[in-house]
């Protein structure tokens, strides 16, 4: 994990844990997801949209085993379904905005199923300009409900009825690539979700990213 941002992240988890530091943690992890968000912004604005179906590292462990296209999608369609389905329960950008038709995106799911072959696939088919504004629409969505979160908002946990809704959104498949999804997300409480999908997921994807292009432009 790259040091600097390695830092960051333990410094903003630790502050999280105290009521007399959450707000501060709250400031200082928003200000830390746009400077992460900035490195998306340079990669789909300087790179063809042919470098976002393509997978240098395939057949490889890690997260590099993807596409970029992929790890846009699959980080902020976590994002946007931990935050409204779960955190503030109303309806996932995605839908609201149309998305699905503006993206061209055959699936509404995470992607976690597909098979390295599908992930190129699925990649090919997308619309990288649209998917970036959605990307960036989630996180401003989710900046703005972080900031209007109190201290005890931290502690709500999740039961069988949020399972049950999840699953019937069918935004997580029932391939066991993705089903554990949610049972995961839902052993947590909105705190343990601020520390992973909405701080340490983007750390692990957009390094993975940064992976990629290097193989790229090396190949």
């Amino acid at each position: 994990m790259d040091k600097n941002w390695s830092e960051k992240n333990k410094e903003i988890q630790k502050l999280l844990s105290k009521k007399a530091t959450f707000k501060d943690a709250v400031e200082k992890l928003v200000s830390f997801r746009v400077e992460m968000f900035d490195q998306i912004t340079h990669i789909v604005r300087n790179y063809p949209d042919d470098a976002f179906y393509q997978m240098p590292f395939a057949g490889v462990k890690g997260l590099h085993n993807s596409t970029l296209a992929f790890s846009i999608w699959h980080t902020f369609r976590i994002e946007d379904i931990v935050v409204h389905e779960m955190i503030i329960g109303d309806t996932q950008i995605f839908f609201t905005d149309g998305f699905q038709k503006s993206i061209r995106s055959p699936i509404i799911t995470t992607a976690n199923e597909l098979s390295d072959s599908e992930t190129v696939e699925f990649s090919k088919q997308l619309d990288i300009k649209e998917l970036y504004h959605y990307a960036q629409k989630v996180m401003e969505s989710t900046n703005l409900i972080l900031r209007n979160l109190e201290y005890p908002d931290l502690k709500r946990k999740f039961g069988n009825e949020m399972i049950e809704k999840l699953q019937a959104t069918g935004c997580v498949s029932d391939d066991k690539e993705a089903s554990w999804l949610i049972e995961y997300w839902c052993g947590k409480n909105v705190c343990g979700l601020i520390k992973m999908p909405l701080s340490r997921h983007w750390i692990m994807h957009i390094e993975a990213m940064r992976r990629i292009i290097k193989k790229l432009e090396k190949n």
